[in-house]
């Protein structure tokens, strides 16, 4: 019992830490409904996250081979150039990885090129998807991203005998965690609300995690270009790049209050 319990508070840690790249998405995708509806569309699009990753979950235990074996009409390649093997789990991610990118550099162009409108007219600019196109959006991408999570909360369980408990155990997690992204959604997406200019930072750190993704998919499916295979970012990594954003995004600001200062004197 206790190493059940232990087990469980590993999988809750587990999917905290995943989920941060998660939250981030939700909050930023959250912003282009209408703004009424943009906490409504958060919570919609968890808790249906939440059904989906426990359906996703039983599918996973049932046909798990199926998303790990190498699809042979996707394996093959040029000799000495290219070499690849997808498989289903590779291609989720790299799709997922892919749509991350467009998104943060769609969003990054976006707030270049709106530089001229006026403050009404960027408002009005900015919401250009219905809450159920956010809501669908935010339900994919979760997909997306919990697929990693659930795989690896399956190999956290592999040592509880039954497969009922263990079913049970990830599924209890994936609640938890689910219900603890709900509260930090709404905090973070305030947050991003009343400091515009951290938005900048999130997009560049979605960027990232897009990166992140295609290296993990590009390894997933065994692609070697000219004999180098594609190595995954690790998490460390991208924590690594994460804080250095954040301390240069923290001093480059001060150091901008600093000149302006220095410019009213």
């Amino acid at each position: 019992m206790l190493g059940i319990l232990f087990t469980l508070f590993m999988l809750i840690l587990l999917q905290a830490v995943l989920g941060f790249d998660n939250l981030l998405y939700i909050s930023l995708e959250s912003k282009k409904a209408p703004e009424a509806d943009q906490k409504k569309v958060r919570k919609t699009g968890i808790l249906i996250a939440i059904v989906l990753r426990i359906v996703l979950l039983l599918v996973l235990v049932s046909i798990i081979e199926f998303f790990q074996e190498p699809f042979s009409f996707l394996s093959g390649g040029i000799t000495d150039i290219v070499h690849f093997a997808f498989n289903g789990h590779s291609i989720i991610v790299l799709l997922g990885g892919g749509f991350i990118i467009y998104t943060a550099i769609k969003e990054i162009w976006h707030m270049i090129s709106t530089k001229g409108l006026d403050v009404s007219e960027m408002s009005k600019d900015r919401n250009t998807k219905s809450s159920n196109a956010v809501i669908t959006s935010i339900v994919i991408m979760n997909l997306v991203f919990s697929f990693d999570s659930i795989l690896a909360a399956i190999g956290l369980t592999s040592e509880i005998e039954s497969s009922t408990t263990a079913f049970i155990v990830m599924a209890i997690a994936i609640v938890i965690s689910g219900l603890l992204m709900l509260i930090m959604a709404d905090k973070i997406s305030t947050f991003l609300s009343k400091n515009r200019m951290y938005e900048v930072l999130g997009l560049f750190i979605l960027f990232i995690v897009g990166i992140m993704l295609v290296t993990e998919g590009g390894h997933l499916a065994h692609i070697k270009i000219f004999g180098e295979e594609i190595v995954p970012m690790s998490k460390t990594t991208f924590y690594f790049v994460l804080a250095v954003l954040v301390i240069v995004d923290v001093v480059q600001g001060r150091y901008q209050k600093k000149l302006l200062i220095e410019q009213g004197k």
